[in-house]
Formats: structure tokens, sequence, C-alpha cells
């Protein structure tokens, strides 16, 4: 019997597992997107101090990457013990506030851990625990990042959505969801929409439009979903788009005009695409030819 046999699709004590494994790497989630991007500016100081001949700062040559240093309070500096590192749990036990200072700590720690713990959770129960399921346990871990990072600095770093195209490649080279000949042309046709509309966009009107991560993005999305559902993703995420930024202006009226991330939107569409896409095309086309 192989290993994987074991660990069933559609089994509750397999997805209780997957759940469990979710919340824990949903801690870990939330420290990348935390870190990550204060990693990428600190590397930019440090290579902009190097062309114009300068020293860098003492905050420069402190060592800071995913481990380094522990976690601690922003407030406060108390560093944080284990047991208040516990997903969701101790979020609860300490009253969403710092044991040493008492400052708030945000809802959104827990949050991300509980939806990395619920979609986990629900790609056991399709898989159970075999190589399909942690490929797209890790499609869902970069989805998740991406959002959030664009969602706070407008900016969809490259080793993410790199590492996300091309992995959607490797699954379709080994036999994944979609033909190997289909993620290739889905890549290329996903950056290449975008790519066109970037400067189609700013040759009209001197602006840029979207920034060059989001055209890796939804190729991304073309070598995970194939060429013929991106324009599900596009369309799903223009409206969702045009939905979510009228609200968001008339929710922030001292922020309207200022640009708003696409990529969050983006991977609304992708989620979109991936879980009913095919059945959006269906009904289209038989619309269509009625």
């Amino acid at each position: 019997m192989a290993w994987f046999e074991l660990y069933p699709a559609y089994s509750w004590w397999v997805t209780a597992f997957g759940t469990l494994f979710g919340l824990v790497v949903g801690s870990f989630l939330n420290v990348v997107i935390g870190r990550l991007p204060v990693m990428l500016q600190r590397q930019w100081q440090t290579e902009c101090a190097a062309l114009t001949d300068s020293s860098p700062t003492t905050a420069q040559q402190q060592p800071f990457n995913l481990a380094v240093p522990n976690s601690r309070c922003p407030k406060c500096d108390h560093a944080i013990a284990w047991y208040d590192n516990i997903p969701v749990l101790s979020w609860l036990l300490l009253k969403a506030r710092c044991r040493n200072c008492n400052t708030p700590i945000s809802a959104r720690y827990p949050l991300i851990e509980l939806l990395t713990g619920v979609v986990f959770g629900l790609l056991c129960w399709n898989f159970g625990i075999n190589g399909e399921f942690l490929i797209w346990c890790l499609f869902a871990a970069l989805l998740i990042c991406l959002f959030f990072i664009d969602l706070d600095h407008m900016l969809l770093p490259d080793q993410l959505t790199y590492l996300l195209l091309w992995l959607g490649l490797l699954y379709a080279l080994l036999g994944g969801a979609v033909p190997l000949t289909d993620a290739v042309i889905g890549a290329m046709a996903g950056y290449l929409a975008l790519w066109s509309v970037y400067w189609a966009f700013k040759l009209l009107t001197g602006k840029e439009g979207m920034g060059y991560g989001d055209f890796k993005l939804l190729a991304a999305f073309g070598a995970w979903l194939g060429y013929t559902l991106l324009p599900v993703v596009v369309i799903a995420a223009a409206v969702s788009g045009a939905v979510l930024g009228i609200i968001w202006q008339r929710l922030q009226r001292e922020r309207q005009g200022q640009p708003i991330p696409f990529g969050p939107f983006l991977i609304c569409g992708g989620v979109i695409a991936l879980l009913w896409g095919e059945a959006l095309l269906a009904s289209y086309w038989q619309w269509l030819l009625r």
C-alpha cells in the first residue's frame, strides 16, 4: 500500500490535520507578508548606497530576514515568547493585546492564519495528503502573500510571482491540471495581454495604469489555468475591481484619486476562474450560440 493511501481524500481526520497545518503555515505567511517588503527595501537601499559610494546605515548593516530577528512587539520591542505565537489561540488568550505593553494586536494576523487553515483544509479534503496537495498548498500560500503585500505596499515581489509562474509550468510538465502547451501559451498570453494594455494606456494618457508585477501575476495564472481561462480571470478581476474600487473610494473619501493595487483583484479573478471558470465559459458559449 502506497503511503498516500493512508491519508485519503474526503476524510475528516485528514482534513483536520490539513487545517492545523494551514494554521501553522498561516503564522509563517504573516512573517513573509510583514518582512519581505522591508527586506526588499533594505536591499534597494544597500544597492543605492553602493552605487553612490555612501556608507550603509546602522539599520542596513543589521541582519534582517524571515528568521532574524525574533518576533517583537512593534510598540515596546518586547520579544514575543513561543506560547504567545500559537496561531489564533494566543491572540484569543491575550485578548488581542501585547502581554507586555497592552498595545492592541491587529485582527489581521489570526484572520490570515484562519484563511490559510480553511484553504489548506479544503485542499486536504479534495486531494488527501499527497504531492498534488502540497503543490496546491504552495499555490495558495503564494497567492495569500501576494494579495496582502500588494494591498499594503502596491508591490508584487518578483521572488513570489516568478516562483508562482515556474511552479505552474513545472506542474504542467509533470502532468498537472492543464497540458504543458496550454500552460506555456497561457503564460505568454497572460503577460502580453496586460503588457499591451499598459503601453496602450501609457501612450494615450502619459501615465502608468499598472505595474509590471501585474503582468507576471497574470502570466502565472496562465501557467496554472491555461490560456482558455485567461478571459475569465481578466473579466472577473475587472468587475471586482470596479465594484470594490467604487466602494473603497466612497469609504475613503480623503484618499480619492489615489491608485488602488490591481493584484488583489487579479487574485480574486484567478480564484473565480479556478473554481468556476469552465462553468462560466460553458454558460457563455451556450448563451452566445442560442
